[in-house]
């Protein structure tokens, strides 16, 4: 399942990122959004999400949302 199907608040581990945007993937990863790694939705917000990654809380939209697997 991807982040727009997960629960907010509960923690998950970051599965896999698909995507074949190479620039995308790189944005991801400079966020520390990678494999093996833990990830947080706080809220929904129009168009897209809150997320906890590491010590950061940013702001992503749906299509980076589908991207992230846990």
């Amino acid at each position: 399942m991807n982040l727009t199907d997960v629960q907010d608040g509960v923690e998950y581990i970051i599965k896999n990122i698909v995507t074949e945007d190479e620039e995308m993937d790189a944005f991801l990863f400079s966020l520390g959004c990678y494999s093996g790694e833990p990830i947080t939705v706080i809220r929904r917000v129009k168009g897209g999400c809150v997320v906890s990654i590491k010590d950061g809380r940013y702001t992503i939209d749906n299509l980076l949302a589908e991207a992230i697997e846990v």
